[in-house]
């Protein structure tokens, strides 16, 4: 589990989904014999009724399919925006630097996706997610049946059905509600992706 003190945690459904479907480039943690095991791989969300799906895929040398072949717990982390919070942008002293970000973690027991049809279909709905911004979008259609079979016996998918999930967006909501204008001024002007997309998040969180 994750440390969420009350003030930082986001456990609306459709906030958390939104939020693993913008940032799907996840972290896959699960624990088997040999330890920990991560990969960084991007996931497809799969909503079917009230229940979450993420699938995706791992090279097939990669050891921790061993783990997914058990069948126990594994985690799923997307991280969303984050930026450093620099105190000289508080009204009030003293007071300590910190960083406000977004995070994800979705736990789920995974079963592995092996057969030619199935990994056909999970490749295809993936390529077809990130292509579709792609004027001229690659399709697994296209390629040679010969290399398509080869490059498919290099990789083993998998289903993750989610059990739960937690989310933690740690926006300045401690502070006194006369510095979250100041920080998100700040972190406007300061510009870059990250911290823009912070301050985004907080000036939707502001009172109206």
């Amino acid at each position: 589990m994750v440390y969420l003190p009350p003030a930082f945690t986001e456990a609306r459904p459709e906030v958390l989904i939104a939020h693993i479907e913008r940032h799907e480039f996840g972290l896959l943690v699960s624990h088997g014999p040999s330890g920990l095991i991560a990969s960084h791989i991007p996931f497809l969300v799969e909503r079917r009724g009230e229940a979450l799906h993420l699938l995706g895929h791992l090279a097939r040398p990669n050891p921790q399919l061993t783990d997914l072949g058990r069948g126990g717990e594994v985690l799923a982390i997307f991280a969303g925006p984050h930026a450093y919070v620099s105190p000289t942008w508080y009204g009030q002293a003293p007071s300590v630097p910190t960083w406000n970000y977004t995070d994800v973690h979705a736990y789920g027991t995974p079963r592995l996706i092996d057969d030619d049809d199935g990994l056909r279909e999970l490749v295809r709905r993936l390529s077809e997610r990130h292509e579709a911004g792609n004027p001229n979008p690659w399709r697994i259609e296209d390629l040679p049946e010969a290399y398509l079979a080869g490059m498919l016996r290099g990789i083993v998918g998998f289903e993750i059905a989610v059990t739960r999930l937690e989310g933690k967006y740690k926006l300045s909501q401690n502070r006194p509600a006369a510095d979250r204008p100041r920080v998100i001024a700040a972190l406007e002007a300061a510009g870059g992706a990250d911290a823009v997309a912070v301050a985004r998040l907080m000036r939707e969180r502001e009172p109206a």
